[in-house]
């Protein structure tokens, strides 16, 4: 299943070309793939903690032109142990990115990312400027405690069921915290807890990605094969401010502002507000900033998609961002 039933103007589907595992310590095995153009331009895509690549995310990219790289990163996807947050770590994501650019013998590739996925482009990208291209960045997070807050909190104003059902399923004693709440269940040694709390943290993430409502996406993020990872993860993320200090990743921006950039946003994202996004463009005047009017959080909807396309197809003609 694709995150969304819509069909917006992407590619074509392809297959991968190669895809393998690749170890990066004695606890994780990250699963790899390659699609496109052996010899096209190499592009990395980056997506949410927790949840893994689907065949639908290779079609941003024209398949002629791009080296396209995707990866589940630590606990996601078809990487093992599925849910695992020991040893998982930014610093160690971005040393992952490293190792998996090297093993596949690149120089230098296109930085694709939305959601928790712009977070950690941002910050490979502040790590390792002489290894990107470019970037292309929707739904922006920066991992700040009052976004942090907003996802736990104030979607209750704009999806109250949704977070009626999320806090129901912790004691009234505890719902003060509820990032503690969900963590003492998250993190616990007994699989039918963190199980369920994980399930009940991705439906709640599901339930509010889109402008107009799609149930099935919200009972597809339930599902124990994404929830694990989506619900562990992203509380031991938001747990530990996603391994940053404070503004980090804007503070250090400088170290990317002369490379280009396109930031993409949906006007009506109420996961990661437009505020993020908007605060990321003032601090990088360079970046090219599209704001989408009718358009959720989702990477599928229509405008959100065809903006993400619009972007790789403009890196391709032109090699940088207009």
């Amino acid at each position: 299943m694709t995150d969304t039933p819509l069909c917006p103007p992407l590619y074509p589907p392809i297959e991968p070309y190669r895809s393998g595992t690749l170890a990066v310590d004695e606890l994780h095995t990250l699963y790899w793939e390659e699609c496109g153009n052996p010899n096209g331009v190499p592009v990395l895509f980056a997506r949410r903690a927790g949840a893994g690549c689907s065949p639908q995310h290779r079609q941003f990219f024209d398949p002629a032109h791009y080296r396209i790289v995707l990866f589940d990163q630590r606990g996601a996807g078809q990487s093992t142990p599925l849910g695992e947050y020991r040893a998982n770590t930014t610093q160690l994501l971005i040393a992952d990115i490293e190792q998996l650019r090297q093993n596949l013998g690149i120089d230098r590739w296109l930085v694709f990312g939305g959601s928790w996925g712009s977070t950690l482009s941002l910050a490979y990208g502040q790590a390792h400027p002489e290894r990107c291209n470019g970037f292309v960045l929707r739904g922006i997070f920066l991992c700040t405690p009052a976004e942090i807050d907003w996802f736990l909190n104030g979607i209750k104003w704009f999806f109250p069921q949704a977070h009626a059902r999320f806090v129901e399923a912790i004691p009234p004693s505890e719902r003060g915290d509820l990032l503690a709440a969900y963590a003492k269940r998250l993190f616990s040694d007994d699989p039918a807890l963190h199980t369920q709390a994980a399930r009940t943290w991705s439906h709640y993430e599901g339930s509010c990605l889109h402008l107009l409502p799609h149930p099935e996406v919200a009972l597809h993020f339930e599902s124990e094969a994404v929830g694990l990872g989506v619900g562990r993860l992203e509380a031991h993320y938001f747990l530990n401010q996603g391994f940053l200090g404070e503004d980090q990743l804007i503070r250090n921006i400088h170290r990317i502002q002369h490379l280009p950039a396109v930031i993409i946003q949906g006007r009506y994202d109420v996961v990661c507000p437009p505020l993020s996004a908007r605060r990321l463009k003032d601090a990088w005047p360079q970046a090219a900033f599209h704001m989408i009017e009718d358009a959720g959080h989702a990477a599928f909807e229509p405008g959100i998609a065809a903006a993400l396309v619009a972007a790789t197809d403009q890196f391709k003609r032109e090699g940088r961002f207009g």
